[in-house]
Protein backbone atom coordinates (compact mmCIF):
# COMPACT_ATOMS: atom_id res chain seq x y z
CA UNK A 1 0.00 0.00 0.00
CA UNK A 2 1.15 3.54 -0.66
CA UNK A 3 1.59 6.02 2.16
CA UNK A 4 -0.99 8.74 2.37
CA UNK A 5 -0.13 12.43 2.48
CA UNK A 6 -0.36 14.21 5.83
CA UNK A 7 -3.92 15.00 6.82
CA UNK A 8 -5.51 12.08 4.92
CA UNK A 9 -7.10 9.21 6.86
CA UNK A 10 -7.41 5.58 5.88
CA UNK A 11 -11.08 4.62 5.59
CA UNK A 12 -10.47 0.98 4.56
CA UNK A 13 -7.46 -1.30 4.75
CA UNK A 14 -6.68 -5.00 4.61
CA UNK A 15 -5.05 -5.72 7.96
CA UNK A 16 -4.27 -9.42 7.52
CA UNK A 17 -4.76 -12.30 5.10
CA UNK A 18 -4.57 -15.79 6.60
CA UNK A 19 -5.33 -19.31 5.40
CA UNK A 20 -8.85 -18.81 6.78
CA UNK A 21 -9.82 -15.36 5.53
CA UNK A 22 -9.25 -11.63 5.41
CA UNK A 23 -9.25 -9.04 8.20
CA UNK A 24 -10.55 -5.65 7.04
CA UNK A 25 -10.44 -2.39 8.95
CA UNK A 26 -13.26 -0.11 7.77
CA UNK A 27 -14.12 3.26 9.31
CA UNK A 28 -12.77 2.30 12.74
CA UNK A 29 -14.25 -1.22 12.82
CA UNK A 30 -12.64 -4.57 12.14
CA UNK A 31 -14.33 -7.29 10.05
CA UNK A 32 -13.35 -10.88 9.28
CA UNK A 33 -14.31 -12.28 5.87
CA UNK A 34 -13.83 -16.03 6.04
CA UNK A 35 -12.99 -17.87 2.84
CA UNK A 36 -15.77 -20.44 3.38
CA UNK A 37 -18.37 -17.64 3.12
CA UNK A 38 -16.54 -15.21 0.84
CA UNK A 39 -15.14 -17.81 -1.56
CA UNK A 40 -14.36 -15.32 -4.32
CA UNK A 41 -11.33 -14.10 -2.32
CA UNK A 42 -9.80 -17.51 -1.59
CA UNK A 43 -7.49 -18.07 -4.56
CA UNK A 44 -6.73 -14.45 -5.39
CA UNK A 45 -3.43 -12.60 -5.20
CA UNK A 46 -2.52 -10.52 -2.17
CA UNK A 47 -2.24 -7.45 -4.40
CA UNK A 48 -5.78 -7.86 -5.78
CA UNK A 49 -7.25 -8.36 -2.28
CA UNK A 50 -5.41 -5.33 -0.91
CA UNK A 51 -6.75 -3.15 -3.73
CA UNK A 52 -10.03 -2.29 -2.02
CA UNK A 53 -11.87 1.03 -2.11
CA UNK A 54 -14.60 2.46 0.08
CA UNK A 55 -17.16 4.24 -2.07
CA UNK A 56 -19.93 6.51 -0.76
CA UNK A 57 -19.00 5.65 2.85
CA UNK A 58 -20.70 2.23 2.83
CA UNK A 59 -19.74 0.38 -0.35
CA UNK A 60 -16.57 -1.77 -0.57
CA UNK A 61 -15.23 -2.43 -4.06
CA UNK A 62 -12.35 -4.60 -5.25
CA UNK A 63 -11.76 -3.39 -8.86
CA UNK A 64 -9.25 -6.14 -9.73
CA UNK A 65 -11.77 -8.82 -8.68
CA UNK A 66 -14.99 -7.02 -9.66
CA UNK A 67 -16.37 -7.73 -6.18
CA UNK A 68 -18.81 -5.40 -4.41
CA UNK A 69 -19.94 -5.58 -0.78
CA UNK A 70 -21.84 -3.15 1.36
CA UNK A 71 -20.74 -2.73 4.96
CA UNK A 72 -24.26 -3.77 5.99
CA UNK A 73 -23.51 -7.21 4.48
CA UNK A 74 -20.67 -7.57 6.98
CA UNK A 75 -22.55 -6.15 9.96
CA UNK A 76 -25.83 -8.04 9.35
CA UNK A 77 -25.03 -11.25 7.45
CA UNK A 78 -28.41 -12.77 8.40
CA UNK A 79 -30.15 -10.25 6.15
CA UNK A 80 -28.20 -11.57 3.14
CA UNK A 81 -28.61 -15.36 3.03
CA UNK A 82 -27.17 -15.91 -0.46
CA UNK A 83 -23.59 -17.13 -0.62
CA UNK A 84 -21.23 -17.36 -3.54
CA UNK A 85 -21.21 -20.71 -5.31
CA UNK A 86 -17.68 -20.30 -6.68
CA UNK A 87 -15.73 -23.51 -6.30
CA UNK A 88 -12.62 -22.81 -8.28
CA UNK A 89 -14.03 -23.74 -11.69
CA UNK A 90 -14.05 -21.25 -14.52
CA UNK A 91 -16.74 -18.59 -14.26
CA UNK A 92 -18.23 -19.50 -17.65
CA UNK A 93 -18.53 -23.18 -16.79
CA UNK A 94 -21.94 -24.18 -15.51
CA UNK A 95 -22.62 -27.42 -13.66
CA UNK A 96 -24.23 -30.16 -15.72
CA UNK A 97 -27.93 -30.69 -15.10
CA UNK A 98 -29.69 -33.96 -15.57
CA UNK A 99 -32.97 -33.75 -17.46
CA UNK A 100 -35.49 -36.48 -16.81
CA UNK A 101 -38.22 -37.18 -19.34
CA UNK A 102 -41.46 -38.22 -17.73
CA UNK A 103 -43.66 -40.35 -19.90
Amino acid sequence: MKSLKNGKSISVSVENISAFGIWLFVKGKEYFLDFSTYTYFKDQTIKSIQNVKLLHGFHLYWPDLDVDLEIDNLENPGKYPFKSRCSGRKANTLPQRTIHNRR
